[in-house]
C-alpha cells in the first residue's frame, strides 16, 4: 500500500520497434533493370548511329557517346573527366607520331573500349613504334598527375579518385599483351633485343635496353601515382 501523500509510479510502455520492410522481389528486379538499361543504353545508341551514318558516326560521335555512357553509370563529372584523361593519353600517341614524321589519324573513341590512334601507311620500325607506344602512357600519366596536384591543393576527394583512375588506366595499358601499348612495346623490344631493326645489332640491342627501361620506369611511376592518389574507402 502506498504511503499517504505518495503517488504510485507509472511506467510508460516500452517503445515498439517496427522492423524495416524487406526488399520486395519486384524492387530488386526494377533496380537490376535500371542498372542494365544504363549500361546498355550507350551501346544501343552507338549501334544505331553506326547503322545510320556508317563508320563516320564512330569517329565523330564516339567521344560524345563515350562521355554519355560513362556518365550514365558514374555521373557526368566522372564521365567527362575520364574521357578527357583518355584523350590526353591518345594525344600522346598522336603528337609523338607527328614528331616522328608519320601520318596518324585523329583519336577514335569507342565507348567502353577506350580509344585508338591509327597510323596510316607506316612501315614497322621497332624503335619508332616503341616511342609512339610509350608516349601515350607517359602523357596520360602526366595528365593524371596534374589532376592529382589540383586535388591535393583543393583537398578534393573526387579529383583524387579521378587521378587514381587515370594512373590505373595508363598502367593497365602497359600490360605486355594484345593490342595494348605494352603489347606493341614488347614486340618492338623483341626485335631490337635480337639485333634487328637497326643498321648494327649493337645499336639495336642498346635501343632495346632503353625501351625496357622506359616501359619499366613509366610503369613504376604510374604505380607510385596510384599509391599517392589512393582514397581510403570506409564503406568496405
Amino acid at each position: 500500500m502506498d504511503r499517504p501523500g505518495e503517488l504510485e509510479a507509472v511506467h510508460a510502455p516500452d517503445p515498439v520497434t517496427v522492423p524495416e520492410p524487406a526488399s520486395l522481389p519486384q524492387d530488386v528486379d526494377r533496380h537490376r533493370a535500371s542498372w542494365l538499361a544504363r549500361l546498355f543504353a550507350p551501346v544501343i545508341v552507338a549501334v544505331g548511329l553506326l547503322v545510320k551514318f556508317g563508320g563516320f558516326s564512330i569517329k565523330f560521335f564516339g567521344i560524345f557517346i563515350a562521355v554519355g555512357g560513362y556518365a550514365l553509370i558514374w555521373g557526368w563529372a566522372f564521365g567527362v573527366g575520364f574521357v578527357l584523361l583518355i584523350a590526353v593519353h591518345e594525344l600522346g600517341h598522336y603528337v609523338e607520331a607527328r614528331r616522328q614524321g608519320l601520318d596518324p589519324a585523329l583519336p577514335v573513341f569507342v565507348p567502353f573500349l577506350g580509344a585508338y590512334v591509327a597510323l596510316r601507311n607506316a612501315p614497322f620500325d621497332p624503335w619508332r613504334n616503341a616511342l609512339v607506344s610509350i608516349a601515350g602512357p607517359i602523357l596520360g600519366g602526366l595528365g593524371a598527375a596534374a589532376v592529382l596536384f589540383v586535388g591535393e591543393m583543393r583537398d578534393d576527394r573526387f579529383l583524387l579518385a579521378l587521378a587514381y583512375t587515370g594512373f590505373f588506366l595508363n598502367l593497365i595499358n602497359l600490360i605486355p599483351a594484345g593490342p595494348l601499348d605494352g603489347g606493341h612495346l614488347l614486340r618492338a623490344w623483341r626485335v631490337l633485343k635480337s639485333g634487328g631493326g637497326r643498321r648494327s645489332p649493337e645499336e639495336a640491342r642498346r635501343l632495346g635496353r632503353l625501351v625496357a627501361l622506359l616501359a619499366l620506369g613509366t610503369a613504376a611511376a604510374l604505380a607510385v601515382g596510384m599509391v599517392v592518389a589512393h582514397v581510403p574507402q570506409g564503406r568496405l
